[in-house]
């Protein structure tokens, strides 16, 4: 029996990199230029180095981090993920500057918000007068508490009555932790919870492992449509209502 809903964020609720047509208008650099970019300021202002070192350094934690994210199922923090390169270039920098590199890669899509995937705030109007609903996100660069931020800054967070976000649970999806932590707070079972996402991976075959339904989105992201094992699949969320009054009634 189906008694709660649980939704992944990035590409299902969040439209991802939607933001980056925002920053070029504002003629700011991208996402990924700016964070390295960030990081070499305030190492160059300490004690001059080159760009392109920095941003070396910067790839080969990128590398390391997807490996411990797709394997290990854990997402460094940032402040983790920034140490790993200045251990790696011999540099440190004082606690105050370091500090505020890390606040500036975590508020980057909170201070230029990236857009709500469509239709997205009426489904979940609609979803949150029959269901408790719960975020299970993993969180990349942006912390839990700025995508707190983020659902509060498009009226969307108080539909949801649990959150698991990975920097805080610990691991990232499909772990069961993460799972567990939404079936806590929602007061329900792993197995009676059903998932949104647009991964096969990590939201379709992740939950099913857990005796969970689980919904494929593919609104804003498809690869995974033709392989999915989904026990549905959305195309836009004013669909969706009526795909999980289908499935829980099944």
């Amino acid at each position: 029996m189906i008694k709660a809903i649980t939704f992944d964020l990035w590409d299902t609720v969040i439209h991802d990199d939607s933001d980056e047509p925002k920053r070029a208008a504002q003629g700011l650099r991208t996402k990924k230029e700016e964070r390295r970019h960030l990081l070499w300021e305030a190492l160059n202002a300490q004690e001059p180095l080159a760009i392109e070192t920095v941003m070396q350094a910067y790839d080969v934690a990128d590398a390391a981090f997807n490996h411990v994210w797709h394997n290990q199922f854990v997402t460094w923090t940032v402040r983790e993920r920034l140490q790993v390169i200045l251990t790696g270039l011999g540099r440190t920098l004082p606690e105050v500057i370091f500090a505020q590199v890390i606040a500036d890669h975590e508020e980057m899509e909170v201070r230029i918000p990236p857009d709500t995937t469509p239709g997205i705030a009426n489904a979940l109007g609609e979803l949150s007068t029959r269901h408790p609903l719960a975020v299970v996100s993993d969180a990349i660069v942006s912390p839990g508490r700025c995508l707190r931020d983020w659902l509060d800054l498009y009226q969307l967070k108080d539909h949801f009555n649990g959150f698991a976000f990975s920097d805080e649970v610990g691991h990232s999806k499909p772990h069961r932790d993460m799972f567990a932590k939404a079936a806590s707070d929602l007061g329900v079972e792993i197995n009676e919870m059903m998932h949104i996402g647009d991964r096969d991976h990590n939201d379709v075959k992740g939950p099913h492992a857990l005796g969970m339904k689980a919904i494929l989105y593919t609104g804003t992201r498809d690869k995974d449509k033709n392989i999915t094992t989904a026990d549905a699949i959305c195309e836009h969320h004013s669909e969706l209502p009526a795909i999980i009054d289908q499935l829980v009634n099944r």
